[in-house]
C-alpha cells in the first residue's frame, strides 16, 4: 500500500497546473472568516457573557476580535501570507476551544474552518492574487514584470485538501446518513427544509412538493458523497463533480439558513473546479491587445516600482509597459519630445496615438483598466487635477535624488524566508525531492488513520452500539480512540459529520418562541423566532445553533431551555430598548410534525399552525425567574 500511495505522490508532485484556484480560494476564506469575526462582534454580549450585558465575563473579546479580523484581512488581500494564516489558525482553536462557541454556540462550521486553515498554511497562498508578491517586485524594480509572470504551483497543493477536507468529510457523512430513515427514504433535503427553524426566506414550496425531484436529490447526495473522494480527481468527471457540489452548497444557501456552512462549503470549490476553466476564464479576461502603451524611465527605481504596481494591478492586461531608452526611436510622437524631457514624466500612447504625460498618464492607465476607471475620471475632476498635478511635479522633478538600495539591482536577490510549500515542493536536489515525497505519504498516512479512527469509532461501533461492552479491553480501546479524536479534531478539523439525522429530528415535533408586552400592551414577537416559526434575521449560524439545536430539541431540557431564554430576552430585550424589569416575557409552544415519509406541503403545515403560551419569565434585579411547566411536552 505504502508503494502504491508513494507513487502516486510522486507522479502528482510534478504535476504543474495554475494557482489561479488558491489564491482565489485564499481570498475567499478570509472573507468567510471576516463575515464570522463581524457576526461574533454583533453577538458578542449574548455568545461571551454569562448574562448579556449584565454580568460581562470577557471584557477584551472585541479586541482579541479585531485583531483575528486584522489577520483574516491581511489573508484577503495576501499580505504576510502565511504568517497571517498561521495567527488565524490560531484563533479559530482558541476561540472555538476556549470560549462558549465550542460548547452553546457552534457554527455548525468551525472545525471544517479549523481543518481547512491548518492545509492553508501548506498551501502556495503568494503565488496569486497576493499583495506578496508585489512586494517581492519591489524589492527588485529593475527586473521586467515578465520576469514574474504567475508559475505553476504541484497538484498534490489542490489534491491534499479536497481529499481530506471534503472527500473524508462527505463519505463520513455518507456513513452516518446510512442509519437515518429519511435519507434512506431520499428525503434528506427535504425535511430539514421542510422545518420552521430552519428554512431561509426563500418560499420552496415549489421545489418541496415535487415528491420526485426531492428523493432524486437525496439519493444523488448519496451517491456523490460516497463516490466523490474516490472519483473527483479523475479528469474526465472533475466538472460533473464541480457542478454537483456547487450546486448542493449553493441550494443549502438558498434553501435553509445556515448560511456560514453553506458558503463556507461553497468556496472550497474554488479547488475543485477544472484547472482548465481557470485557463479559459485568464485567457477570456485578458485583452486581445493592449488599450495604452506607457513608456517609463528604467534607470529610475522610482518609475520600475510605480510600473511593477501599476502593472500588479492590471487584472485585464490592458497596458503595455515600455522601457522609454529603448522604445523612443520607434514611436513618432516620442521623437519630438527631448530625451532629457522624455525621462522626467510618465508618458503614454492610446490607439488613436493621443499622447499622455504626467497625471494625464495616471488617469488613462486606470480609466483603461476598467475597473479602476471611478477613479480614474475622478482624477481629471477640477482641483482633484491641480491638486495631483502640484504634487506629481514635485515627487518628478526630485526623483533623480532617490538613490536604489545595492540589493535592488541584483537580479536574483529573494525576499525574506521561504514558504513552508516552497521549502517542500521547490526543491532542486533530487534525494531532497524523495524525502519530501517520503515525508508527504508518510504524513497523509497518519492523516488517513486519523479519519479511520473517527468514521469508524463514531460511524460505525456508536451507530451500532457496540461501545457498550463493558470488558476493559473494550473500554481502553475506546477511551484510546477518544483521546485520539480529540486531538484530530481541535488541531486537523476531522470530526463526525453526523448533520440533521434521525437523532435530531425523530420526536422534533415542537417548536418555542418568545413574546412580550409593548407599553400600548401589544404582544409582540422578540426578534429571534417570527411569528411563523421562523428564525429571525439575523440569528442564523451559530445563535441559529443555540436556539434550534441545543434549547429546543426533540426532548426539552428545562434548565437548558432556561438558560437560553435568560440570555436571549436579555440581549435581545436591552437591544430593543425595553426595561427588562417592567417587562413580561411569554414562553409559547407550536406543534410541528417531522416525518420520515414525504408529505405535500409539510412546510406550509409546520409554517401555520398556532402557538400557545406554556408560560412567562420576568427579570427583577438582574435574576430571571420563571413560570414553566415541570415538563415541556409536545401539545
Amino acid at each position: 500500500m505504502y508503494k502504491y500511495i508513494y507513487a502516486t505522490i510522486s507522479r502528482l508532485y510534478y504535476t504543474k497546473v495554475p494557482s489561479t484556484g488558491i489564491g482565489l480560494f485564499r481570498c475567499l476564506f478570509g472573507l468567510v472568516t471576516l463575515q464570522e469575526i463581524a457576526f461574533l462582534l454583533y453577538f458578542n454580549h449574548l455568545i461571551f457573557d454569562p448574562i448579556p450585558y449584565m454580568d460581562v465575563e470577557f471584557p477584551m473579546i472585541p479586541f482579541f476580535l479585531g485583531l483575528w479580523g486584522v489577520a483574516a484581512s491581511f489573508i484577503c488581500i495576501g499580505f504576510r501570507c502565511q504568517q497571517s494564516i498561521i495567527v488565524n489558525y490560531i484563533f479559530w482553536i482558541v476561540f472555538v476551544n476556549f470560549t462558549p462557541m465550542q460548547r452553546d454556540f457552534d457554527g455548525g462550521f468551525d472545525i471544517f474552518m479549523i481543518g481547512t486553515n491548518f492545509f492553508l498554511i501548506f498551501m502556495p497562498t503568494d503565488k496569486s492574487f497576493a499583495i506578496d508578491i508585489l512586494r517581492k517586485k519591489l524589492q527588485r524594480p529593475f527586473v521586467h514584470y515578465s520576469d514574474y509572470l504567475k508559475k505553476d504551483v504541484s497538484v498534490l497543493a489542490y489534491t491534499i485538501p479536497v481529499t481530506i477536507c471534503l472527500g473524508f468529510l462527505y463519505f463520513d457523512s455518507a456513513i452516518h446518513k446510512l442509519f437515518a430513515e429519511h435519507w434512506r427514504n431520499g428525503l434528506g433535503a427535504w425535511l430539514p427544509a421542510s422545518m420552521p427553524y430552519y428554512v431561509s426566506p426563500i418560499n420552496m414550496t415549489w421545489l418541496l412538493n415535487n415528491e420526485l425531484l426531492q428523493k432524486t436529490i437525496g439519493y444523488t447526495l448519496f451517491i456523490f458523497q460516497f463516490s466523490f473522494v474516490f472519483l473527483v480527481h479523475k479528469k474526465q468527471l472533475r466538472p460533473l463533480f464541480f457542478l454537483v457540489g456547487a450546486g448542493l452548497h449553493l441550494g443549502i444557501i438558498l434553501t435553509l439558513n445556515i448560511y456560514s456552512f453553506g458558503i463556507g462549503m461553497l468556496v472550497f470549490y474554488c479547488l475543485v473546479m477544472p484547472f482548465s476553466w481557470y485557463r479559459r476564464i485568464a485567457t477570456f479576461m485578458t485583452a486581445k491587445a493592449p488599450l495604452l502603451t506607457v513608456f517609463y524611465d528604467q534607470q529610475c527605481p522610482l518609475c520600475c516600482r510605480t510600473i511593477l504596481t501599476l502593472n500588479h494591478f492590471d487584472l485585464f492586461k490592458t497596458i503595455d509597459f515600455k522601457q522609454a531608452q529603448a522604445y523612443s526611436t520607434e514611436y513618432q510622437a516620442l521623437n519630438k519630445i527631448p530625451a532629457e524631457i522624455l525621462m522626467k514624466d510618465l508618458y503614454a500612447l492610446d490607439n488613436n496615438k493621443n499622447l499622455y504625460a504626467g497625471v494625464d498618464t495616471y488617469a488613462q492607465i486606470l480609466i483603461k483598466m476598467h475597473y479602476l476607471a471611478p477613479v480614474g475620471y475622478l482624477l481629471k475632476a477640477p482641483l482633484i487635477y491641480q491638486l495631483a498635478s502640484h504634487y506629481y511635479r514635485k515627487i518628478a522633478d526630485s526623483r533623480s535624488r532617490i538613490v536604489c538600495a545595492e540589493q535592488c539591482v541584483s537580479e536574483t536577490q529573494t525576499s525574506g524566508y521561504p514558504s513552508l510549500y516552497e521549502h517542500v515542493f521547490e526543491k532542486k536536489i533530487s534525494n531532497d525531492v524523495k524525502q519530501n515525497i517520503h515525508k508527504i505519504s508518510k504524513i497523509l498516512i497518519l492523516i488517513f488513520l486519523l479519519q479511520i479512527n473517527t468514521s469508524i469509532h463514531y460511524g460505525l461501533f456508536y451507530r451500532l452500539d457496540l461501545l457498550k461492552n463493558t470488558s476493559v479491553i473494550s473500554n481502553n480501546i475506546s477511551n484510546i480512540s477518544n483521546s485520539i479524536i480529540l486531538f484530530s479534531t481541535n488541531f486537523l478539523g476531522i470530526t463526525p459529520h453526523a448533520l440533521y439525522l434521525h437523532d435530531h429530528f425523530e420526536g422534533y415535533n415542537h417548536i418555542v418562541a418568545i413574546t412580550y408586552q409593548d407599553k400600548q400592551g401589544n404582544e409582540t414577537w422578540l426578534p429571534l423566532v417570527s411569528p411563523d416559526g421562523r428564525m429571525e434575521s439575523p440569528n442564523w449560524g451559530r445563535v441559529h445553533s443555540m436556539w434550534a439545536n441545543i434549547a429546543v430539541t426533540s426532548n426539552i431540557d428545562q434548565q437548558r431551555l432556561s438558560k437560553f431564554i435568560m440570555k436571549t430576552t436579555a440581549f435581545w430585550g436591552i437591544k430593543s430598548g425595553l426595561d427588562l424589569d417592567a417587562t413580561i416575557f411569554n414562553i409559547k409552544l407550536k406543534k410541528i410534525t417531522s416525518p420520515t415519509i414525504w408529505v405535500k406541503d409539510l412546510l406550509k403545515s409546520n409554517l401555520s399552525g398556532d402557538w400557545k403560551t406554556i408560560g412567562s419569565a420576568h427579570w427583577q434585579k438582574n435574576t430571571l425567574h420563571f413560570d414553566l411547566p415541570e415538563n415541556i411536552t409536545p401539545l
